[in-house]
């Protein structure tokens, strides 16, 4: 999202395009842009010139030939709302709307762009109630509203948060509140009111700039890069030095936090004690599809010393110390221990069980032997077994209390018995009767 220095850049921008060029007949607004009103200036040449005040910006249009007839189109430039000025032919895809050149070939236009269409304009806007003075060209009163305001329940919330409040800290966005509390050397998670209450005794004695400062500071210091003096924001040339001069904000290194509104803020060491309890990283390059300014103050240093390459070795024989922590009972891994554990106690089990399987399969001959031995001793004539083996095969799975029953049934009365025998037979028929 442009931030208060992009949009003093494009008012520059428009400024210097207006001194040497003339416009002229209808402006002309885009078919897609429905959420915005046509802009009616019946004017055959026209005067244009632009201003900002944070994070808004006016265009303000003129006749020529009568000074009393004007009217102004106030800008919001939403996440990406952009100037560019360009030959007809040209045209860029997303121009919503278009102010066109006079007596000139090829015929140029200067054109408002927003991809995302999330920029708005208004025909004789007013600036933002809700938005305060700017830090950049109004710092006195920028910094008279801060202080005098510190009783308000917005200066309850963490510093990064309360700095994206536009009503006290206008054009001031995510890479600017990086890189202020970077240099103040401020926890990003600490209460705003405790961080600037100290501010208020003004005999107090400070090394450097203090946050406040800072916010005229640091944006004045991006309008003098190459960004700032030639306007272009689909230059990779500006942003080049943009992103040398970028010292937190993606610079590799630094760490990053959701704030209580998803958005991300860069910050080295600690967040402080106020860190959103489901706070998230979002990455070390930021996440996907966005531009990642991977250099800043001192990282080219990094950059060109050879020790980075043997930070990388580091890095990749980590996991020959992941072995000897593998070895390590620690509590990430007892869970895989006790799954491990629980399948050699399954597999154990099963071995077992097959070697008593075998065991049972083993034993059984050995008890029908047993139940054949039994009915052995009271059989004592030819008649006798082949009747019991037929039985047998009749009733084979069946119990065998049955077939000894059966078989016990069908016997006649011998002919000889022992005395051992007879005392066995003559109990048991007994016993049933």
């Amino acid at each position: 999202m442009p931030e208060g220095p992009e949009i003093h850049m494009a008012a520059r921008f428009i400024n210097q395009v207006a001194k040497y060029h003339n416009f002229g007949g209808t402006i002309v607004k885009s078919e897609v842009s429905t959420k915005n009103p046509d802009v009616e200036f019946d004017a055959k040449t026209y005067l244009i010139s632009a201003e900002t005040r944070g994070k808004e910006l006016k265009v303000f249009l003129e006749d020529k030939k009568d000074s009393s007839k004007k009217t102004h189109i106030l800008f919001r430039f939403g996440m990406s709302g952009c100037f560019k000025l360009t030959e007809i032919e040209d045209l860029p895809k997303h121009a919503h709307l278009r102010f066109f050149t006079l007596d000139q070939e090829p015929q140029q236009v200067l054109s408002f762009v927003d991809y995302r269409r999330f920029g708005r304009w208004e025909i004789e806007g007013k600036w933002g109630k809700d938005r305060g003075p700017d830090p950049i060209f109004d710092y006195q009163n920028f910094r008279q509203n801060v202080l005098k305001s510190l009783a308000t329940a917005a200066f309850n919330r963490p510093i990064c948060e309360t700095l994206l409040n536009q009503k006290y800290f206008n054009g001031i966005g995510n890479y600017l509140r990086a890189e202020i509390l970077y240099r103040a050397g401020i926890e990003p998670f600490t209460q705003a009111r405790g961080v600037l209450e100290p501010l208020l005794e003004q005999e107090v004695k400070r090394e450097g700039p203090d946050i406040l400062e800072l916010c005229n500071i640091v944006p004045k210091e991006v309008l003098s890069l190459d960004k700032g003096k030639n306007y272009d924001p689909d230059s990779e040339e500006s942003g080049g030095s943009f992103t040398e001069w970028l010292q937190c904000y993606y610079v590799t290194g630094m760490k990053n936090l959701q704030d209580a509104k998803k958005r991300t803020i860069w910050f080295a060491g600690e967040p402080g004690p106020m860190v959103p309890v489901n706070a998230r990283v979002v990455g070390k390059k930021g996440g996907t599809g966005s531009k990642v300014p991977k250099s800043g103050s001192g990282v080219e240093k990094v950059k060109s010393e050879p020790n980075e390459k043997k930070n990388i070795k580091k890095v990749k024989d980590e996991p020959k110390d992941q072995k000897k922590v593998k070895d390590q009972p620690e509590e990430k891994k007892t869970w895989k221990k006790v799954k491990d554990e629980a399948i050699e106690k399954t597999d154990v089990k099963k071995e077992v069980k097959r070697k008593g399987d075998k065991r049972e399969v083993k034993d059984e001959p050995k008890d029908q032997k047993k139940v054949k031995d039994q009915p052995e001793e009271k059989k004592t004539s030819k008649q006798v077994k082949e009747k019991t083996d037929v039985k047998k095969e009749v009733k084979i799975k069946g119990n065998k209390r049955e077939v000894k029953k059966e078989v016990e049934e069908d016997l006649p009365v011998p002919t000889k018995r022992s005395k051992r025998t007879n005392s066995a037979k003559s109990s048991n028929f007994y016993t049933e009767d």
